[in-house]
């Protein structure tokens, strides 16, 4: 936009001197004419600073807007408002990839200014339900409990539930160092941080930089002493920079969202503002529409190469699954990963708890084609022997070991080493083929008549058998 358009902007927008009334991150104007919501809003400080803002509603003449920066310092006789009759917008162009932002959508890492291809509306559009095609490609996460059991597919948004303390944002880390797509496919992660602490964002920057992934990561950093506000847009502003790239630019788009638990702290906060009447536990009535604008923006279009796949993560208050936030997220997503704190007490990491994991688009990304074709049959072989041995521990603290019998030995030694193994991987990588090959060297610990969902691929696949391991298969 050039000077003289900017000068046009700002001559024709309208601007008032009627703030009446602040509270929190809110602010009031009254005798307003000809103002729209969403509108973006300059409230320009007696001392000749500027800070944005939003509309937030329009009630008759009055005007409700919340300020990114925070209220603290506004006087409402001196302090002017300049509505600016625009929405929301961030810049955009590929040059965006290896390059640190705030919530906001502007360069924080001291680099070149970005030379915008588009500036683009951050609400987005959404995907026309007749032209939305079928998640149906496999990811690969490099994490054997998320690869092997709860396949995460191209276009799918599947969260990973965490608690307090929990090591989520390692395990996201990991997962943005190993990610990839089928060979020959272009790849990049846009990661949205939420309110984290500058310590945590000390560790993705030193784990983006030493791996060498900054290079295929657009990373939106809102800090925890930053406006509780700002982190209404870090979604809205990330979402819309990978729309950009998977279906502008033809990318396979991986977007980690961190923590929406943040997300909706700050949407109470300005739903309180407001005075408006609260839902469950103080969080707005409207939080699951507002949240699945945001969860609704992963897809594939027809037609159109790139996809947007979506990892968002959020912190469980308490650990409890039927708090609003992890419930609401479970009914607009497909499925969900979750953490245990009893495997990190353990030492085990990933910590993931695969009982209560679920990806519902699992069967749409695994096959002979796209990752191997016993993958189906292996992890509900899994599933049933892990879930039969964590029965066995619970009935072991009641009646000992030596009430049982041979078999139950081996599915409680199953449980074990399954945990040990599978999940307990470490920070290393794995392929889908590693993660195949030791869940059949896991079950060939147990006896040959219990492995009835696997019993078709036995003479392929198991070590014991004559032919070995088999043909692995490419991705």
């Amino acid at each position: 936009m050039t000077a003289e358009a900017t000068l046009d902007r700002s001559l024709l927008s309208k601007e008032y001197r009627t703030l009446t009334y602040v509270t929190g991150p809110l602010i009031f104007v009254e005798n307003v004419h000809g103002v729209a919501y969403n509108e973006m809003v300059a409230v320009l400080m007696p001392d000749g600073s500027e800070r944005s803002g939003q509309v937030l509603e329009v009630s008759g003449t009055t005007a409700v807007i919340q300020v990114f920066e925070g209220t603290q310092g506004i006087d409402v006789d001196a302090t002017r408002v300049r509505f600016l009759e625009e929405v929301a917008k961030i810049d955009v162009a590929p040059e965006l990839l290896g390059r640190i932002l705030n919530g906001t959508g502007k360069p924080i890492d001291g680099g070149a200014p970005i030379i915008p291809e588009k500036r683009l509306d951050i609400t987005g559009s959404p995907i026309n339900p007749y032209r939305r095609a079928q998640p149906a490609d496999f990811i690969e996460t490099g994490i054997s409990a998320i690869d092997g059991l709860n396949t995460l597919v191209r276009g799918q948004k599947l969260p990973i539930f965490s608690g307090s303390g929990l090591p989520a944002n390692e395990l996201a880390a990991q997962i943005i160092r190993q990610a990839r797509v089928k060979s020959g496919e272009e790849f990049a992660i846009v990661f949205g941080a939420m309110g984290i602490t500058h310590r945590e964002a000390a560790y993705f920057m030193s784990q983006f930089e030493t791996t060498g992934a900054l290079e295929r990561v657009v990373f939106f950093l809102n800090l925890a002493d930053d406006p509780t506000v700002e982190r209404l847009l870090t979604p809205k502003c990330a979402l819309t920079v990978a729309e950009y790239l998977a279906f502008e630019k033809d990318l396979q788009v991986l977007v980690i969202l961190s923590d929406m638990t943040n997300y909706c702290e700050a949407l109470r906060e300005v739903s309180t503002a407001r005075e408006e009447v609260p839902g469950r536990r103080g969080y707005p009535g409207y939080m699951y529409t507002d949240l699945s604008t945001i969860y609704e923006r992963a897809g594939r279009i027809k037609g159109q190469k790139g996809s947007v796949t979506q990892l968002p993560i959020l912190t469980m208050p308490d650990d409890d699954i039927t708090h609003p936030i992890p419930d609401l997220t479970g009914y607009i997503t497909e499925g969900q990963i979750v953490l245990s704190r009893h495997l990190h007490r353990r030492g085990v990491f990933p910590p993931i708890d695969v009982l209560p994991c679920l990806s519902r688009l699992m069967n749409l990304g695994i096959g002979e084609e796209k990752t191997r074709d016993d993958h189906r049959a292996v992890a509900n072989q899994l599933y049933a022997a892990y879930a039969q041995g964590r029965d066995l521990r619970r009935l072991v603290a009641i009646v000992g070991e030596e009430a049982l019998s041979d078999t139950d030995r081996r599915y409680l030694h199953f449980a074990d080493e399954f945990e040990r193994q599978i999940v307990g991987q470490g920070d290393v990588g794995r392929s889908i083929e590693d993660t195949l090959g030791i869940g059949w060297e896991l079950m060939s610990e147990l006896p040959m008549g219990e492995l009835k969902r696997v019993r078709d691929f036995i003479d392929k696949y198991h070590p014991s058998s004559a032919s070995g391991g088999g043909e692995m298969g490419d991705l």
